[in-house]
């Protein structure tokens, strides 16, 4: 591999532009490949569903201008809409083969240094001061709603048509004039079809559909079948806007996570608020947040509860409430009550406005069945040029049939041998998928995950924070003689009531669920490694390790369950045993992925016992006293049987994540976790895990139909052609129907609710 000079690409330029016209991937392949060819520019990454092309191009050889020029000779619309982030955009492995390296891991956003944003720990440096502007931000919008009601396309088949319907006229009353019309409107409705295709040509595209409609349309002129040329090239029109109408259509989940962001918030200084430009905001702001208003950024509250609507993050309607120190994320409704927030992470950075980059931004990842298609598809056209072109010749030579014939029944050969229909199966259904995953909560960076989802093997799975709350519950209240159940638990939650040990908290959580009153303490005071105490009524309580030999105590503790010890003046009082339990839904998570034909192993790095004790309710093979490079170690020889996802949700997650065939992580995890994994659980519900594998399946399913759809379509077509019992009319018909028909398909999966699939 050469040597990439980093010197000389920190002097290149990160170039983003929208570009219009862009409705199918070969659409895209078209502008790719020309702008690939320009002198200097290099990673050129675009994004069909969101029509954006990005490259970085190197000053003093092709100019942001000059790229603009070509692909505006292309026939499409392009702009300029400013400095891209730095390329490659997504998880590299997935696009260019799996790679288990663990070297660092970069997918555009926060370094994992410990520069703040990671998650590692280490300290950040200070925000600057936000500048307090109300100035509209200039955003790169998606495109417009229904851009084809007043695009190109549906000008060109308003003009086609109406100059084959004059034609028609002509035609009717002055017979004589018939031919001369209807090659009049041929010519008038193809001749900006044939200049596309030239310019496509000059920058080494002969072989595009554009010119195979050029050729046969004048060779249909040329054998005196101008009415024919005329219909088929009213018919092409009629087919380029039907394929734009239907990526419009697919493009609307991205426009609709796209509606959920702000643009204005209401900051509060000095008691003042002012309203701002959401973009502007920066962690450390207080905001202020109204009935119905959504939330701009990412924050946490300061004062105020109320419900909130996460809907369009989590994919879940049922409001919940929140209140002080709870987190808000970005797009989420007020429902009640006025908030107070602090902002944690700017616009740029909130969990929102990540999911609608990386979905739009996951067609880059291309799935291997994708990339496989694109390298058929190169060689297919020449190959449908040769075979027409034996067609048109061989017969007439070595029979002596007639050449018109022949020839007509070669172009029509050449028109249904386009590939359009085959090239957009994939991405057409990969874009759904990616849209349908991002509302429910499942966020996936690429079609390249959603194939290797739907072949999985293996689950494997973390224990704290993943397959359970990573919080331990009180599960055992065991008083001592005398003692009641409510008084134990009133007293240990007046003693444990000023720490802040995850015991304790779990204490006190219980305390409050049970609507226990817990009795006045004075002199409360935590004991470093041993535990708590307080004065109570004049009595010295204490909550500790129980003494040795408590055989209640040995027995839980078999249990792998923490357990202390209250005691009053020395005498205890009884036991509270505790543990991190699985989570609510882990049971029904699990049991779905056993439907689904999946095995599941938990990895840990808890000792046996209490590891055992945990999963074998669950039935869950476990893997215990794991490092985290020992459950990298571990991941990386399942997966090198293949098919193996991980599931986690911190930092030391991270490498195991990387080295499966695809890493998972908890929505509620550490950022790196986020930034690493392939996809993400928003919802943080375990249940999302086998709906994800439910939609991915869905989506290989959805991509079979749809190839067998062109290659099935194009298979009868090209016989009939050869064989004269379809013409040229039947043959367009036929390709624009298979384009049309695998779209409608793919966005079926756009009202697939895997959580709800059986």
């Amino acid at each position: 591999m050469q040597e990439v000079d980093m010197a000389e690409v920190s002097k290149m330029e990160s170039c983003e532009w929208q570009v219009g016209g862009m409705d199918c991937a070969a659409c895209a392949g078209k502008v790719r490949s020309a702008v690939e060819r320009l002198p200097g520019v290099e990673a050129v990454e675009i994004a069909l569903m969101s029509e954006r092309l990005r490259a970085r191009l190197t000053p003093g050889a092709t100019s942001p201008a000059e790229l603009e020029r070509t692909v505006t000779r292309l026939g499409y619309t392009i702009t300029r809409i400013g400095a891209a982030p730095p390329l490659p955009l997504l998880n590299p492995r997935h696009d260019h083969g799996h790679d288990h390296g663990h070297d660092g891991h970069d997918h555009g956003g926060a370094p994992a240094c410990g520069c703040g944003g990671c998650g590692c720990g280490a300290a950040a440096p200070a925000p600057a001061p936000a500048p307090e502007v109300t100035a509209e931000v200039t955003a790169a919008p998606l495109p417009p709603a229904a851009p084809w009601l007043r695009g190109p396309k549906a000008a060109r088949l308003f003009w086609s048509a109406g100059g084959l319907a004059l034609a028609w006229g002509v035609a009717l009353m002055l017979p004589a004039l018939a031919a001369p019309a209807f090659a009049l409107a041929c010519l008038g409705a193809l001749f900006p079809v044939a200049r596309q295709a030239l310019a496509l040509a000059r920058v080494g595209q002969p072989f595009t559909i554009e010119m195979l409609m050029t050729v046969a349309a004048i060779g249909a002129l040329m054998i005196g079948a101008a009415a024919e040329a005329a219909m088929v090239v009213v018919l092409f029109a009629l087919g380029e806007l039907l394929e734009s109408i239907a990526a419009a259509r697919a493009r609307d989940g991205l426009r609709a996570l796209a509606r959920q962001m702000p643009e204005t918030a209401l900051l509060e200084r000095d008691g003042q608020t002012r309203e701002v430009a959401a973009a502007t905001l920066q962690p450390g702001q207080i905001l202020r947040l109204r009935p119905g208003d959504r939330a701009p950024v990412d924050a946490e509250i300061v004062e105020g509860v109320s419900g909130l609507d996460e809907s369009a993050v989590t994919g879940e309607s049922v409001p919940v409430t929140r209140g002080p120190g709870d987190r808000v994320l970005a797009g989420s409704i007020n429902t009640e009550a006025l908030l107070r927030l602090r902002v944690t992470r700017a616009a740029a950075d909130s969990t929102l406005a990540r999911i609608a980059r990386m979905v739009a931004e996951a067609e880059a990842a291309k799935a291997p069945v994708e990339r496989f298609i694109d390298r058929f598809s190169r060689w297919y056209m020449p190959l449908i040029v040769g075979l027409a072109a034996l067609v048109a010749v061989l017969p007439p030579l070595l029979t002596g049939a007639d050449w018109g014939v022949w020839i007509y029944r070669a172009l029509a050969l050449l028109l249904i041998g386009c590939p359009c229909a085959l090239v957009i199966s994939v991405p057409a259904a990969m874009a759904a998928a990616l849209s349908t995953g991002a509302r429910r909560g499942l966020l996936v960076k690429g079609g390249a995950v959603i194939e290797a989802l739907a072949r999985l093997r293996l689950v494997a799975l973390d224990k704290t924070g993943t397959l359970t709350p990573g919080r331990p519950l009180v599960t055992d209240l065991r008083p001592a003689a005398g003692v009641a159940v409510a008084d134990l638990l009133a007293h240990a939650a007046a003693v444990e009531a000023g720490s802040s040990h995850p015991l304790a908290r779990a204490i006190l959580a219980r305390a409050a669920a049970e609507g226990v009153t817990a009795p006045a303490a004075t002199a409360a005071r935590v004991i470093p490694g041993v535990g708590a105490e307080a004065q109570i009524a004049g009595a010295l309580w204490r909550i500790a390790a129980p003494a040795a030999g408590n055989p209640q105590a040995a027995a839980l503790q078999a249990e792998a369950k923490t357990v202390v010890e209250l005691c009053r003046d020395g005498v205890p009082q009884g036991l509270i045993a505790l543990r991190d339990e699985p989570r609510p839904e882990a049971g029904a998570a699990l049991a779905a992925l056993r439907a689904l034909g999946l095995d599941s192993v938990m990895l840990t790095g808890d000792a046996e016992a209490p590891a055992r004790a945990l999963a074998a309710p669950l039935g869950l093979a476990v893997k215990a006293g794991l490092l985290p490079e020992d459950k990298c170690a571990e991941v990386t020889r399942l997966s090198a049987q293949g098919g193996v996802l991980m599931l986690g949700d911190g930092i030391n997650d991270a490498p195991a994540l990387r080295a499966a065939d695809v890493g998972v992580a908890i929505g509620a995890g550490t950022d790196v976790a986020i930034e690493t994994a392939d996809a993400v659980l928003m919802r943080n519900d375990l249940t999302d895990l086998p709906a994800l594998i439910r939609l991915s399946r869905q989506t290989l399913g959805n991509i079979r139909q749809n190839v067998a759809i062109a290659l099935g379509l194009k298979a009868v077509f090209l016989v009939t052609s050869v064989f004269g019992i379809t013409g040229l009319w039947i043959a367009v018909l036929a390709d624009t129907g298979a384009t049309v028909l695998v779209t409608a398909n793919a966005l079926r999966l756009l009202r697939y609710d895997p959580r709800r699939a059986t």
